[in-house]
């Protein structure tokens, strides 16, 4: 589709979410796969919230990306528009009023690994899943993720995922090729029919005997960071979050660091991390639930396994992409506050399974016997 923009003199082609993505969209560097910034518009409806604020506030309260006097142009050049009408900036919004944003997106890298398929039925797909790529389209990411990178690069497409594997967590992905398909699935999860095995690098010496955590998981979404509650002996206060129960069985080990295989009962956020932080054996790499007391532990996590690539990137985009004039984001290919030394979590999904079927994935390096020694 094309816009005039005001004030601006140039006529540019923006994308929705019925736009595929393709093969060209990517550029690879550095270790990383980044997409080519394009043109893109967001909408969303006004909120009961919103409504009483001006479209300037609105964007400033709200998403906080960007700057109040970005938010000003925006509006006055119709990059912001209300029910696709420009405004002034004084415009107060009301309820149910479609908002739009067009904008030059730029998303956040992810490590270069493919998406290797493993099985390609008539109604199901599983692929090994490479940690720092997102399952499906959220937040930032919408073409480098699971699902776009197949139908970019294998022309699969639609797919639904059957379960959920967080972004940096590596491992089997089961993508259901019809809704039905995905809803069959879905009914055994929730009937407690599946079983679910991941494997987890963990700091410390694990025990031999199996261990069982059951503790409740408390997730804070605004800090994107769950916590495990447990009860006080005596104490009648409700314990927050929800239930949560693991088994832990140790692999191997080598003093310092174990191999886990981790069998989650429920499936609840961050339920695998929390456990093994609660058990006293975090995952050696996740600096978002290392305890303090592992740190003192000796032979601590090498820097080269931390950071990947520690070069600042730096991108000419005139070799790959025509700057906006008002983007936020150009000349540098990453968005602004992306990490771009986050590494792959030493959490991996091997298998899923049910009455009448099995799916598998192969193990990582880092999980070898031979990495361990």
């Amino acid at each position: 589709m094309k816009r005039k923009l005001e004030e601006e003199d140039m006529e540019i082609v923006w994308q929705t979410p019925a736009n595929p993505p393709h093969r060209l969209d990517y550029i690879f560097r550095n270790g990383r796969r980044h997409v080519r910034p394009y043109y893109f518009e967001f909408i969303a409806h006004v909120k009961n919230r919103w409504a009483g604020k001006t479209i300037v506030d609105l964007f400033t309260d709200e998403f906080k990306g960007r700057s109040r006097d970005y938010y000003v142009s925006a509006v006055k050049c119709g990059r912001i528009r209300v029910d696709g009408e420009m405004v002034p900036v004084s415009y107060v919004v009301k309820t149910s009023e479609k908002i739009s944003h067009f904008l030059h997106r730029h998303e956040p890298p992810v490590l270069t690994s493919d998406v290797l398929i493993l099985q390609k039925e008539p109604d199901v797909v599983t692929v090994c899943k490479p940690a720092s790529i997102p399952v499906h389209p959220c937040g930032q990411y919408r073409k480098n993720t699971v699902v776009g990178i197949l139908e970019a690069e294998h022309g699969l497409a639609p797919l639904f995922p059957v379960h959920r594997l967080d972004r940096l967590v590596s491992g089997l992905l089961i993508l259901a090729r019809s809704a039905s398909k995905a809803d069959s699935f879905r009914q055994q999860i929730e009937g407690g029919m599946i079983k679910k095995q991941y494997i987890a690098r963990v700091a410390g010496e694990f025990p031999e005997q199996e261990q069982v955590v059951d503790a409740n998981i408390n997730h804070n979404a605004r800090e994107q960071r769950s916590t495990a509650e447990v009860g006080a002996c005596g104490d009648a206060t409700p314990i927050k979050g929800k239930t949560a129960c693991t088994k832990f069985t140790r692999l191997s080990t080598n003093g310092v660091h174990s191999l886990v295989l981790c069998e989650p009962v429920t499936g609840r956020t961050h339920q695998i991390r929390v456990h093994l932080q609660h058990a006293g054996y975090p995952i050696a790499n996740d600096l978002l639930y290392l305890s303090k007391h592992v740190s003192d532990r000796p032979a601590s996590i090498p820097a080269s396994d931390f950071c990947e690539n520690l070069s600042t990137e730096h991108v000419d985009s005139n070799e790959d992409f025509s700057i906006d004039p008002m983007c936020t984001n150009c000349p540098d290919l990453v968005p602004k506050g992306y990490n771009v030394h986050e590494e792959a979590l030493w959490l991996h999904c091997v298998r899923y399974s049910a009455p009448g079927w099995t799916y598998e994935c192969p193990y990582p390096d880092w999980a070898s016997l031979s990495y361990l020694s």
